[in-house]
């Protein structure tokens, strides 16, 4: 089963912030899944404004890079389509709805967690590569 998704990049100090779930006890990238006639830019803007309580608009986000892997949480076999966007204006954001918290990673940082998403991994890996974080 494939599960569309969203997730928003917000990069300081060479680290990436992550949202803690209070339900599925892991960090992961801020967004969510796409409902059904939803464009991935408006499914972000719709759970950035629902989990960060920061507005964005579609002119907001720029696209990086789309991610595939199994999905956290969800039963086996799903996996995690996720179109990924840098966010262009700088955000306060603060955790609400589902989210207990909010932490900047990098990826050594982030592969010490007792829970980590593979999604999260692997975009960390990637923005590692690219040079976006440490």
């Amino acid at each position: 089963m494939q599960l569309p998704t969203a997730g928003l990049l917000v990069i300081e100090n060479k680290k990436l912030l992550l949202a803690f779930s209070k339900n599925k006890q892991c960090f992961y990238l801020p967004g969510g899944k796409k409902d059904k006639d939803e464009t991935a830019p408006q499914a972000l803007c719709r759970e950035i404004a629902e989990e960060l309580n920061v507005k964005l608009n579609e002119e907001d986000l720029e696209y990086y890079t789309h991610i595939k892997a199994p999905a956290y949480g969800e039963s086996n076999g799903t996996i995690m389509e996720q179109d990924c966007f840098f966010v262009k204006k700088k955000i306060d954001p603060e955790a609400s709805a589902e989210i207990g918290e909010l932490k900047y990673f990098t990826v050594d940082e982030y592969l010490k967690e007792k829970n980590q998403a593979p999604g999260a991994v692997m975009i960390l890996e990637r923005l590692k590569k690219d040079g976006w974080v440490e």
